[in-house]
């Protein structure tokens, strides 16, 4: 078996007993099956510090929990290879929301944002029989809207989202509010145009397309973005 080691540099900060953040040294000795960056934390915390604290969960890029900035960009941890990391693999919290402790940050602001879009089906009709059918013609306008996982590594790397994370949605509820725009059931286009049509929910997104880069699943809020303000303009013309 071989082996190899790799050095890593980690925000630590634990409010309850630091009196301000600082950054840790690790050196690490990880095996052949060890090709993601999750395995050499998951490492550090059994066999090195297991005081370092960051989250985890399905390990295959679904649940989005483990983002965390990476030399410099936003990225999951189970998604990145070690292999191409430049040593020492500097690690910090997701930027522009607040540390709980270490690599964990409190999502509040976030999914505050998410869930203001209002994340679901609007439809006022009478139910039908059986659920609600959608032709695959019309499905397939949501493909590139509906993968997002909300990991936040798109709107914690839009510097519009950092300046005003109470005011601007930010790239990732803006994806969901268009796949909502974008889903030929729901019945609430006006409503949810008039709700984003605000100077800073909807029109302090500048194209920067820091969203776009870093996105693990390869999704554009950018475009969802512009395809929302082409729905404000048409409804006016």
């Amino acid at each position: 078996m071989m082996s190899k080691k790799m050095k890593f540099s980690i925000y630590r900060y634990n409010p309850e007993v630091d009196k301000k953040p600082y950054y840790k040294d690790y050196e690490v000795e990880l095996g052949d099956q060890d090709k993601k960056l999750l395995n050499a934390l998951v490492k550090i915390k059994e066999e090195l510090d297991d005081s370092v604290s960051f989250r985890r969960s399905c390990r295959e890029g679904v649940c989005g929990s483990d983002a965390v900035n990476i030399n410099g960009r936003n990225g999951l941890a189970c998604l990145t290879d070690l292999a191409d990391l430049k040593e020492p693999v500097v690690l910090n919290p997701i930027p522009g929301l607040p540390v709980v402790r270490d690599l964990i940050v409190d999502m509040t602001q976030f999914f505050h944002q998410y869930h203001s879009i209002k994340p679901y089906v609007i439809d006022e009709r009478p139910m039908p029989e059986r659920e609600r059918l959608q032709s695959p013609e019309d499905r397939k306008d949501l493909d590139g809207v509906i993968e997002c996982i909300l990991c936040a590594c798109c709107s914690t790397s839009c510097p519009s989202f950092w300046w005003n994370p109470d005011k601007f949605l930010g790239p990732a509820a803006l994806l969901h509010a268009y796949r909502f725009l974008a889903d030929s059931r729901d019945q609430a286009t006006n409503e949810r145009l008039n709700d984003l049509n605000d100077p800073y929910r909807l029109f302090r997104c500048h194209t920067i397309m820091n969203c776009v880069d870093v996105c693990p699943k390869h999704l554009n809020p950018t475009k969802a973005i512009g395809k929302i303000k082409e729905m404000m303009v048409a409804r006016i013309a």
